[in-house]
């Protein structure tokens, strides 16, 4: 069994508390703070989100339709957070956990050969995937889920008025209790632009960056 992403949350509200004694500004810190303090309140204007020095996603499903700010990125584990303390937990793009939704993952990973670490390689002919998720909800943890990844073609998507031509891949899973499709658009180099991915059974969490998280730059 395993809880990570709760180890994760535990590790950044704790950052926020040491930061209390910390002297200067940390972005990252000052997004946990004012998440823990329910506000201001994170919006999907375009103006807003340019002139924003925090990475912002939409995100929709589990029910919730919130826009969340990144508040940590632990080597590559990213923390997304909203107004009202929901969390989403990434991973290259990847859905890998969650935690105040109407439904969560304690944690999502691929087991042996990844291929989102090279996205672009992916082509239409189908690329297994071996998944094992965790849900408290019925004590089901390590289900294993099969899938295949394949890419679909290209396809243009709108963001914040931004007209990007990214390229489709399907995700088709089979496991106990789970029949679902995830969905994922990304650009040439692999970044995930836009995704709909299953979080739990019966439950698909659709995601749309706004403003990518540039590291030195946030």
């Amino acid at each position: 069994m395993s809880n990570a992403p709760w180890r994760w949350l535990m590790s950044a509200l704790l950052l926020v508390v040491l930061s209390g004694c910390a002297t200067g500004s940390n972005p990252a810190f000052d997004t946990m703070r004012l998440v823990i303090a329910g506000g201001p309140k994170v919006t999907a204007d375009a103006k807003a989100v340019a002139e924003s020095p925090y990475a912002r996603l939409q995100m929709e499903g589990a029910g919730l339709r919130a826009v969340m700010v990144l508040g940590n990125d632990d080597a590559g584990l990213q923390s997304w957070y909203g107004d009202s303390r929901h969390l989403l937990f990434l991973r290259n793009g990847l859905l890998v956990g969650s935690a105040g939704l109407a439904a969560n993952a304690d944690d999502i990973r691929i087991e042996g050969d990844n291929p989102f670490e090279h996205l672009p390689a992916v082509g239409e002919q189908p690329v297994a995937v071996t998944r094992r998720y965790d849900w408290r909800d019925g004590y089901r943890y390590g289900v294993q889920v099969d899938s295949e990844l394949s890419r679909r073609g290209s396809e243009t998507v709108e963001i914040l008025g931004i007209p990007r031509e990214l390229v489709r891949y399907e995700e088709t899973l089979r496991g106990p209790g789970v029949r679902a499709k995830n969905e994922y658009w990304a650009d040439q180099d692999g970044f995930i632009w836009k995704s709909r991915q299953l979080l739990a059974p019966g439950t698909m969490v659709e995601m749309v960056v706004l403003k990518p998280y540039r590291p030195g730059a946030q």
